[in-house]
């Protein structure tokens, strides 16, 4: 079940996105972070287990990110991800966002969901609202994406 992530699901969230950080797939996030951030976030539930989660976070009037997409080892190949990711789309086409972008590892699969590669200095609102503080900045290794929806 597909669902808007709850406070009681925040740790849950954490520990599965700094397990994928811990193998590379993507950067952490701190607890403080995702709380503050919770709004941002849907998750997939099947028994009452979160296996998966992503993120839609408002950058400007007229630009969100996809952050966060992060789907358990156990649950991965079985459309989860596209679930989550075509949510997010969906969230922004209800807030009359038109433009979306991302930062992955992943960029074959974000190429699926109808992303396309862009050069970063195209996102200045997030090189230096979250970049900035990232301790990759300024050798991010990670590509750049965006969608016009």
């Amino acid at each position: 079940m597909l669902k808007r992530a709850s406070i009681e699901d925040i740790k849950r969230i954490h520990a599965i996105i700094n397990n994928s950080a811990s193998q590379g797939e993507m950067l952490a996030r701190s607890l403080g972070e995702l709380y503050d951030n919770m709004r941002d976030y849907m998750v997939y539930e099947e028994d009452g287990i979160i296996l998966g989660t992503c993120a839609l976070h408002i950058c400007w009037e007229d630009l969100a990110e996809i952050r966060s997409l992060c789907v358990v080892d156990t649950a991965r190949m079985k459309g989860l991800g596209r679930m989550l990711v075509n949510a997010c789309i969906e969230e922004a086409l209800l807030l009359r966002i038109p433009r979306l972008f991302l930062l992955t590892y992943q960029d074959r699969f974000f190429m699926k969901c109808g992303f396309q590669p862009v050069d970063k200095k195209e996102l200045p609102q997030k090189i230096w609202s979250d970049c900035i503080r990232c301790p990759k900045f300024p050798e991010c290794d990670e590509f750049a994406m965006k969608m016009e929806i």
